[in-house]
């Protein structure tokens, strides 16, 4: 990879997440995007080896000191960034990230009965919906533990959860087996649906068909599948006070990630409130239009213009 950066003549050098940073070799400005510090603030929860957590702190450092800017894509992130990795604030830079365009709204009945037949999900029931990553911070456990105080209560009896998402991990330490037996239970059997991966194409039906997306990790650096979740009209509940907040804005209801009554008390208001959730979906489409990708591209575009600027 050096001996390519050599041969070309650039005037900068962006690497669109720190997974994919290796030393250039040559005087060029680099940009690296950090999408979080979680790594560094969770490390015991996304990488259990000390010997994965030395090899990982190893390539961030040296990815920290090759770059000339670092870009990340919440504030949250960008405190978490200063918090964890000991970079100045004044040295990240956020740039939003989005939806895809293909994420809109689906009324059509046969298009939601298709989808659930594919996922095998029964039909007649309401639906929370984790969509993402199986791994330990994103806090399944504790989104498990406030639904299973609901599941019985008058008013919730309609209410499934559904678990979509890589059963591996996404690539981090993975506790599937921990959520299948916590999903066990005997009160929350045949009430909770791990659908594995799901591709892109069932996504905006599956969003659609929820009543509401839960995102209880203990941070994201941004919560794509928040933006997601209400560009199809979904309301999202989510951590208070992270990233995920910083997205949603007023087409969410939060709650402490640690705290299973307190997810177990957003739940209950959103599903015995219709008037609660009539406003928060109203507020999904207006706020998801606020991001693109378009405007995250001009947003990059004239970092990397600022940087490539000689001194």
């Amino acid at each position: 990879f050096r001996k390519a950066v050599r041969a070309v003549d650039l005037d900068v050098f962006w690497f669109p997440a720190v997974y994919s940073w290796y030393p250039t070799g040559r005087r060029v400005p680099v940009v690296v995007t950090f999408h979080d510090a979680i790594a560094e603030h969770f490390s015991r929860l996304v990488m259990p080896s000390l010997r994965g957590r030395l090899f990982w702190n190893l390539k961030t450092r040296l990815a920290r000191a090759s770059a000339r800017e670092i870009v990340t894509v919440s504030q949250s992130a960008r405190e978490e960034i200063h918090t964890y990795l000991g970079v100045p604030k004044d040295q990240i830079s956020v740039v939003f990230e989005a939806a895809e365009t293909h994420f809109v709204p689906v009324t059509d009945v046969i298009e939601l009965a298709a989808m659930r037949q594919a996922l095998k999900l029964p039909p007649g029931r309401r639906r929370i919906l984790y969509v993402g990553g199986i791994a330990p911070h994103k806090n399944l456990l504790g989104l498990l533990e406030g639904f299973a105080r609901i599941v019985s209560k008058p008013g919730c009896n309609d209410i499934d959860l559904v678990v979509a998402g890589d059963p591996k991990g996404d690539g981090f330490h993975s506790n599937t087996q921990q959520l299948y037996a916590r999903a066990a239970d005997p009160a929350l059997v045949g009430r909770v649906h791990f659908t594995g991966f799901v591709p892109d194409k069932l996504l905006p039906a599956l969003y659609s068909d929820a009543f509401a997306v839960a995102m209880p990790a203990f941070s994201e650096g941004f919560g794509l599948p928040a933006a997601e979740a209400i560009a199809c009209g979904t309301p999202v509940i989510a951590t208070r006070d992270g990233a995920v907040a910083e997205v949603v804005l007023e087409a969410g209801l939060f709650f402490d990630p640690r705290d299973p009554d307190d997810i177990a008390r957003v739940i209950w208001s959103l599903a015995t409130d219709p008037a609660l959730a009539e406003r928060l979906r109203a507020a999904c489409l207006p706020r998801a239009k606020q991001m693109s990708w378009e405007g995250s591209a001009l947003a990059m575009l004239d970092l990397l213009e600022r940087c490539a600027e000689p001194g």
